[in-house]
């Protein structure tokens, strides 16, 4: 009889710990592609190396004061090397400076670097239209 209920228990902790995992794993997926399905895609003024937008719906507050948003990059001529660029942004508007913190280049190539440089935009017009746009949003 106490073999039959330890039976019991171990298959109904094994069951619960089961669905706890399955609903887990099916709230993250379920955020993740809502998140990729809800883009609001702002544009830039177009260089002539492209054109440069930034998700309005993506803008989150960091804790050290600073914006980040999703950017896209769509280079003027398109070839196996140059694609579209997704880049998650930092953005400092007081320094109008910024970082690249992940770079993804297509359904493969992704690059994580929460430790990434404050860079200055060097007169990049499409940077600095992202900084001027998600600034003046947030603010």
């Amino acid at each position: 009889m106490i073999q039959a209920d330890n039976k019991i228990s171990s298959i109904v902790v094994v069951n619960i710990f089961a669905l706890a995992l399955y609903i887990m794993f099916s709230f993250c997926i379920s955020i993740k592609q809502s998140y990729a399905l809800s883009h609001e895609w702002v544009g830039v003024p177009i260089s002539e190396y492209g054109e440069q937008l930034w998700d309005r719906k993506s803008i989150k507050r960091n804790e050290d004061g600073s914006v980040r948003v999703l950017s896209k990059f769509i280079p003027k001529t398109k070839s196996e090397i140059t694609q579209d660029i997704l880049y998650t942004m930092d953005i400092n508007c007081f320094e109008k400076s910024f970082r690249d913190v992940d770079v993804f280049t297509d359904g493969e190539n992704s690059r994580l670097n929460n430790f990434a440089d404050w860079q200055d935009p060097n007169g990049d017009q499409l940077i600095l239209g992202v900084i001027g746009q998600v600034c003046r949003v947030d603010n």
